[in-house]
């Protein structure tokens, strides 16, 4: 395996429940764990979720059989919507419409993501007014199961008919054409992979392309795993804060809660805080602020002496001390964007969509994806702030004159006869490698929102890029990581200096870190441990023994 090249977290963690979708009640969570593997999806059992798909079905063909001109159902698409095609032809024209759409470009998608993608598609049209079988939903479902996801290019989507192109390889999918991950993440024809796990292909009827490709499963199933690993990379923040403030013999006072609880009650900042006050619980290092102001001692001003330069600092820089304000956007932008994707994840997103009780059908725009798309270039830039945060930090302890004593780059000194001594540099070239990824991070930030294109004839003529948005968020997060786990391994390192069994509860993880990576005690590639521990972060074991582990 290539040093930066991780296995995804779904592919090496058991299923362990079922979780069941009826287009009403997916969370993000859910979307989570059926992507990357510790959970199967089914169709929830009431009988009412089929009923509803069965009705709108039918009301379809009825509107069909009736000469109904339907768009793109027995119209043509987008601005050729002037043209009416006989019944006899609907199938056939959801077929080439496929084929006119397999034009996406750039590297597959993951195979986690774009599991979610099939799970937001079976959920939404299972809602029941898409107007497809029930089968389309329950073989899509089956491919899951069967650890079958379509290979996807990433680019091609300007997100508002629906992510149109990208989408397209899921029915495809569906259909036993293109190439798909089968289980193992192997590459092979689609139909090769439903043949072997006894899926029949479908032949598409009217509308049920159009369904499955008109909508925002694209852009928002990236956006939910995102979100989740955003999630993650927050309370990894609180590690690496908490842990620098013990590696720098650094006051906690900047934690307490009445300055976050009581005078400026965020609930991402008070909730930032708080971690960091538990995981300093029995810190040896961190001290408390009054021990700061005892060693700083007194100038009563009633002699000759009137000022005086204080042994130590009273407060601390601002990567320390205002952490909790930067980890805090992200965390409360966090809980507003869950809420904005369980709308999104649980609506009908097509285009036309059917009211089958009235009798109705209505054309309008909920392939827009305008409120992922913000939610995605929002998220880059509170992701990007921590970042900056983690790099910041990192600078304090690996430069001599900020460290408090740490040795240069955190490299331990040799004796002078050591025929090494003088060579090493230990964290300076991690510290440039931090600096890096932080900046091409905040690089990413452009909003893909203000984008916008006229396109397909001035038909669509505003359009929310969320695709684009969505995939920029998920490779700020993933240099983001990269950024904290980097920033753990030095941490690790300046705890041995400092004395690893005077840590708080981040001992957990500093023990973790120890399992994957030997302290540095002369200058040696970490390639590899960088990959190993990152795999760590991404299967959530770094964040679990830091606040599930033992006190």
């Amino acid at each position: 395996m290539d040093a930066m090249t991780v296995e995804p977290a779904w592919a090496i963690l058991p299923s362990m429940n079922t979780v069941a979708i009826d287009g009403r009640g997916l969370s993000v969570a859910d979307v989570d764990a059926v992507a990357r593997g510790r959970a199967r999806v089914e169709l929830r059992g009431d009988a009412g979720v089929r009923e509803r798909m069965e009705r709108c079905a039918r009301f379809k063909d009825e509107l069909i059989g009736l000469g109904t001109p339907v768009y793109g159902v027995t119209t043509g698409v987008g601005d050729s919507v002037h043209t009416q095609i006989a019944h006899q032809k609907a199938a056939a024209l959801q077929l080439n419409l496929m084929r006119k759409l397999g034009c996406g470009t750039g590297s597959y998608l993951p195979e986690d993501y774009s599991r979610a993608v099939m799970l937001l598609r079976a959920n939404t049209l299972a809602r029941g007014q898409s107007g497809v079988r029930p089968v389309l939903v329950e073989t899509l479902l089956a491919c899951l199961n069967a650890g079958i996801a379509s290979c996807i290019p990433e680019e091609g989507s300007v997100g508002a008919s629906g992510d149109l192109v990208p989408l397209s390889y899921v029915g495809a999918t569906l259909c036993g054409q293109r190439n798909v991950y089968h289980r193992g993440g192997e590459i092979v024809p689609a139909a090769q992979a439903l043949e072997a796990a006894g899926i029949r292909p479908l032949e598409l009827q009217a509308k049920e392309g159009l369904a499955l490709w008109n909508g925002t499963a694209f852009m928002t199933g990236i956006a939910a795993l995102v979100l989740e690993d955003a999630r993650r990379l927050s309370l990894l923040a609180d590690i690496c804060t908490a842990m620098v403030t013990e590696v720098l013999t650094s006051s906690s006072g900047p934690f307490h809660p009445f300055l976050h609880d009581a005078t400026k009650p965020h609930p991402g900042q008070a909730r930032s805080a708080a971690n960091i006050r538990a995981l300093l619980e029995g810190s040896q290092l961190a001290r408390p602020y009054h021990d700061v102001v005892s060693q700083a001692g007194t100038l009563r001003g009633d002699g000759a002496v009137t000022t005086r330069r204080l042994p130590i600092m009273l407060q601390e820089r601002y990567s320390v001390r205002c952490a909790p304000h930067f980890i805090g956007v992200l965390n409360d932008a966090i809980e507003w964007m869950e809420r904005w994707l369980d709308v999104e994840m649980n609506s009908a997103n097509d285009n036309p969509l059917f009211d089958a009780e009235e009798g109705v059908v209505h054309n309008g725009g909920n392939f827009a994806g305008g409120h992922v798309a913000f939610l995605a270039d929002a998220l880059k830039v509170a992701v990007a702030s921590v970042a900056d945060l983690l790099d910041r930090q990192l600078a304090l302890i690996v430069d001599e004159k900020f460290s408090r004593g740490l040795p240069p780059n955190l490299s331990p000194e040799l004796p002078a006869d050591d025929p090494e001594a003088g060579t090493h540099h230990g964290f300076k070239g991690v510290q440039l490698a931090v600096s890096s990824l932080a900046a091409e991070a905040l690089g990413r930030c452009m909003p893909m929102t203000i984008f916008s294109r006229s396109t397909e004839a001035h038909n669509q003529d505003k359009v929310s890029m969320g695709a684009t948005a969505a995939r920029g968020a998920r490779d700020v997060v993933a240099l983001s990581e990269k950024v904290a786990v980097l920033c753990l391994l030095a941490l690790c390192q300046a705890a041995d200096l400092r004395g690893p069994g005077k840590l708080g509860r981040t001992r957990a993880v500093h023990e973790l870190v120890r399992s994957v990576s030997a302290p540095v005690d002369r200058d040696r590639e970490l390639e590899d441990d960088i990959a190993r521990l990152l795999q760590r972060v991404r299967a959530g074991d770094v964040t679990r023994a830091a606040f599930d582990g033992p006190a």
